[in-house]
C-alpha cells in the first residue's frame, strides 16, 4: 500500500503521455506492417469515438453524426489532394473546417430538441451520406468512391511508411492531450452541468445555446481529422466507410470504453478495432458484433471500462488511506456587495390558475426576507420568475437598477443572482470543490483557449477558482470533502453543497429555496449561523422556508404568500402572532385551546395579536 500511495503521488497524466511515447516508438522497435496499419486505424477510431464521448458523455447531447462528419473530412481532404493541395496540415485545416459545419447543421436542431429526438435527427443525416455522394458523384466518384488522391507531404517533404504513422500518432496524441486539458478544466465541468440539468446551468449563468454549440463544434473537430487521416492512408475512400456500420461502430466503442472518459475512447477503440475488426467474417457479421459489444458494454460494465478503472483506483486508495489534505483557509466571510432586489405588482397565470396575483416584496442587502406559505401558494413560481424561467404577466422585477423582467436565465445569474434548488442539483463525475468552484464560471471567465494552452490567463482563474471554493466549503464545514464524489453525499450535505456552490459566485442576491429540509439539527444550526454571517457580510437573502421556526430565528422580514396573494409582511414579531397566518400557513385556529397551546410551543408563550391585515 506504500507503493500505491507513491505511485498515486504522480499527475495522472503521466501514463498516458509514457503510453503515448510507447506508441510513437513501435517503428524503432520493429513494428510490423500489418499491426502498425490496425494501430493507425485505431487512433482514426479513437478520433471518432472522443467527439461523440465530447458530445454525449460530457454535455449529454445524444448526436450521433459523427460518421457523416467523418466522411465531410474525407472527402475534403481528398479532393484537395487530387487538386494538388497534398501537404497534409492544409487538409487538417480545411477538413475539420468542413467537419465543423457538417456538425453544427446537424448538431442545430439540438438547440430544441434531446435525447432519442436529436439522436435519430442526426443519425438520419448518416443515412443520407451515400446518396449525398451520389448525387455529387462528378467530383466524389459517387458509388464507386474517390481515387487518384495522391500521397500525401508535409512542409514539401513525403510521408511514406513509418513517416506517415508518426503523422497519425502524432495528431491522435495531440487531440487527446487538448481534449484532457479541456475536460479537466472548468469549461469541463460546465458541460457536465449542460448534461445534468438546462435548468441548473442556466441558472448559473451558463448559456445552453452556446454551450451546446461549443459542444458540437469542438466534437466535429477529431471527426474531421480522422477523415483527413483515413483517406490519406489508402488513397482511395468510399461511401461504405461512412455507411451505418460505421456509426454503431463508434457508439459500440464509446460506451465500451466509456463514455464520459477522455481515455475511454481509447480503450474502446483499441477493443473494437483489434477485436471484431480482426476477424474475417466481420464484414458479413459485422452488427452482430457490433451489438454483442453494445449489450455488453453498457449491462456489464457501468461507465464502460473506464469506470470500471476508476471504481478500482477509488477502493485501492480507500485501503491505502490516500487522502488530500485540506488547506487551511479562512472560513470568514468576505465583504458582499448585496443588492436590493425588488418585485413590484408581480402576476402569472398558468392557464386558467391564477398562480401570482399582484405580488410585491423587497429583499435589501445585510437583511434576510423570508418568503412563507402552504404549499401551491405560489413561492417557488415566484423564484422562478425572478431567475427567468418564467415571464411576468404584469409587474417589474429589479436587481439594483437592472431589470430582470424578459432576460433569459443565464443573464439573470450573470446579473448576480444565484440560487439553490428544492432538489439539490449536483452534475454526476465531480468532486465536491469542483462542483462548488463551478459556481463562479460566469462571471469569472476564461476562454476555451486558453483553457486547452494552459495560459497565464487560465491559470489565474483556476487558481481564484480553488481559493472561493476552498474558502465557501470552509463556510459549510465540508473541507474535508473536498475531493469526495460530490454525488455520493447525503441529501443534508448535497444541500450545503448547494449553498457553498451559489456564495462561491458571490451573488448579489441570494435565493435558497427549502435548504434546510432534511438537515438534521447540527446541520440546521451551521447553516443558521451562515446565513446571519452572510447577512452581517452584507448579502441579499431571500429564504423560503417551511421550518417556522428556523424563519422566526433568521429574518429581518417575513413576507407571507397564500392563493398567490401577499396576505401579510412584517417583522417576525408581528407574523408569529398573525391569527390569519397561523390559519394559512399553519392550519392553526387560534380561538381553540389546542390552537393557543401550539401557538405557545412555537412562540414561546406569546399571546395571538393584530387582524392579519399588516399586507
Amino acid at each position: 500500500m506504500t507503493l500505491w500511495r507513491s505511485l498515486r503521488s504522480i499527475p495522472s497524466w503521466i501514463v498516458p503521455l509514457c503510453a503515448g511515447v510507447v506508441v510513437l516508438l513501435l517503428p524503432v522497435l520493429g513494428l510490423d506492417f500489418s499491426t502498425g496499419r490496425q494501430i493507425q486505424l485505431a487512433c482514426i477510431l479513437a478520433l471518432l469515438v472522443s467527439g461523440l464521448n465530447l458530445s454525449h458523455g460530457y454535455a449529454g447531447e445524444l448526436a450521433l453524426g459523427q460518421a457523416a462528419m467523418y466522411a465531410a473530412g474525407a472527402y475534403t481532404a481528398g479532393l484537395l489532394s487530387k487538386a494538388g493541395h497534398t501537404d497534409i496540415l492544409l487538409q487538417f485545416v480545411l477538413a475539420a473546417a468542413v467537419a465543423l459545419v457538417v456538425g453544427l447543421v446537424s448538431g442545430i436542431p439540438g438547440l430544441r430538441l434531446g435525447g432519442w429526438s436529436l439522436a435519430m435527427t442526426s443519425f438520419f443525416l448518416v443515412l443520407l451520406v451515400p446518396d449525398i455522394l451520389a448525387v455529387f458523384a462528378e467530383w466524389t466518384g459517387g458509388r464507386n468512391g474517390l481515387s487518384g488522391v495522391m500521397p500525401p507531404t508535409l512542409l514539401g517533404a513525403d510521408l511514406a511508411g513509418d513517416a506517415y504513422y508518426w503523422v497519425v500518432a502524432g495528431v491522435t496524441l495531440a487531440w487527446f492531450a487538448i481534449m484532457r486539458n479541456l475536460i479537466v478544466s472548468r469549461h469541463g465541468v460546465a458541460f457536465r452541468v449542460l448534461k445534468k440539468s438546462p435548468v441548473l446551468a442556466s441558472s448559473m449563468g451558463i448559456s445552453v445555446f452556446r454551450m451546446k454549440l461549443l459542444a458540437y463544434a469542438v466534437g466535429a473537430v477529431p471527426a474531421g481529422l480522422a477523415g483527413a487521416l483515413f483517406v490519406n492512408l489508402d488513397l482511395y475512400v468510399s461511401p461504405e466507410a461512412f455507411g451505418f456500420v460505421t456509426a454503431v461502430t463508434v457508439l459500440a466503442a464509446s460506451i465500451l470504453g466509456g463514455s464520459a472518459s477522455v481515455y475511454g475512447a481509447l480503450l474502446g477503440a483499441a477493443i473494437m478495432q483489434f477485436g471484431p475488426n480482426q476477424a474475417s467474417e466481420f464484414q458479413e457479421y459485422a452488427l452482430v458484433f457490433t451489438g454483442v459489444f453494445l449489450i455488453a458494454g453498457g449491462v456489464l460494465l457501468k461507465g464502460g471500462l473506464a469506470g470500471l478503472c476508476r471504481r478500482l483506483v477509488s477502493r485501492l486508495d480507500r485501503a491505502a488511506g490516500v487522502t488530500t489534505a485540506a488547506r487551511n483557509v479562512s472560513a470568514d466571510v468576505p465583504d458582499i456587495a448585496g443588492a436590493t432586489l425588488a418585485i413590484d405588482g408581480v402576476s402569472k397565470t398558468f392557464g386558467g390558475n391564477q398562480a401570482l396575483k399582484g405580488v410585491s416584496l423587497a429583499a435589501r442587502p445585510g437583511k434576510v426576507t423570508a418568503l412563507i406559505g402552504p404549499n401551491g401558494s405560489g413561492k417557488t413560481t415566484l423564484l422562478n420568475m425572478v431567475c427567468g424561467f418564467y415571464r411576468t404577466d404584469s409587474g417589474t422585477i429589479t436587481i439594483g437598477d437592472t431589470a430582470l423582467q424578459g432576460l433569459p436565465p443565464h443573464r439573470v445569474a450573470r446579473a448576480g443572482v444565484a440560487r439553490t434548488f428544492q432538489t439539490p442539483n449536483i452534475p454526476e463525475g465531480v468532486t465536491v470543490l469542483e462542483a462548488v468552484s463551478s459556481g463562479r464560471y460566469s462571471g469569472h471567465r476564461a476562454s476555451v483557449f486558453s483553457a486547452i494552452l494552459r495560459l497565464p490567463g487560465f491559470r489565474r482563474v483556476r487558481t481564484d477558482d480553488l481559493v472561493e471554493a476552498e474558502r465557501a466549503l470552509a463556510l459549510v464545514g465540508m473541507s474535508d470533502l473536498r475531493d469526495a464524489e460530490a454525488t455520493s453525499l447525503p441529501l443534508g450535505m448535497r444541500r450545503l453543497l448547494e449553498v457553498a456552490r451559489a456564495l462561491a459566485a458571490r451573488p448579489g442576491v441570494l435565493l435558497l429555496d427549502e435548504v434546510a429540509s432534511g438537515l438534521d439539527e447540527d446541520e440546521v444550526e451551521r447553516l443558521a449561523g451562515l446565513v446571519r454571517r452572510i447577512r452581517e457580510a452584507g448579502g441579499t437573502i431571500v429564504l423560503v422556508e417551511h421550518n417556522f421556526r428556523l424563519v422566526l430565528d433568521l429574518a429581518d422580514e417575513i413576507v407571507v404568500l397564500a392563493h398567490g396573494s401577499v396576505i401579510a409582511t412584517g417583522p417576525p414579531e408581528v407574523i408569529e402572532r398573525n391569527p390569519r397566518v397561523l390559519s394559512e400557513y399553519l392550519g392553526i385556529d387560534g380561538e381553540s385551546a389546542e390552537g393557543r397551546a401550539k401557538v405557545a410551543e412555537l412562540t414561546g408563550g406569546g399571546e395571538i395579536t393584530g387582524t392579519g391585515e399588516s399586507a
